[in-house]
C-alpha cells in the first residue's frame, strides 16, 4: 500500500543503526560477533555493513569493522535530520485528517 515503502525503510534505517551503536561500541566487530550481539541475521548484518561502509560510517579492518570518517558529522546533523521526518510525517497527518470520511 501507500506507507508500505516508508515502513520498509524505517526498518532498514534502525536496523543499520543498531549495527552501527554496536560498531562504535565494540569495533573492531565481525560479522558474526555483530549477528550475535545483534541477534540479526548474518545476510542482514552483511548488507547493513555494506550500506554503512558506502556512507562512510564504518569502515573494514582486518580485525573487523571500526567507525568510519562520516561518523562523527553524521551523530551531529542526526537530530536535525530526524525533526525534518518528524515535520513530514505531521504534515501527512494533517493531510489525513483533513480528508472527508
Amino acid at each position: 500500500m501507500l506507507l508500505e515503502n516508508i515502513a520498509t525503510e524505517l526498518e532498514l534505517t534502525e536496523r543499520h543503526l543498531i549495527v552501527l551503536k554496536k560498531v562504535i561500541e565494540e569495533g573492531p566487530i565481525g560479522i558474526l560477533k555483530l549477528a550475535e550481539v545483534t541477534g540479526m541475521q548474518n545476510h542482514k548484518v552483511r548488507y547493513s555493513l555494506r550500506v554503512l561502509e558506502q556512507a562512510n560510517l564504518i569502515k573494514p579492518s582486518a580485525q573487523g569493522a571500526v567507525p568510519g570518517d562520516a561518523v562523527h558529522k553524521f551523530l551531529q546533523n542526526f537530530e536535525q535530520e530526524v525533526s525534518k521526518i518528524d515535520e513530514k510525517v505531521s504534515r501527512i497527518r494533517e493531510i489525513e485528517a483533513s480528508i472527508p470520511k
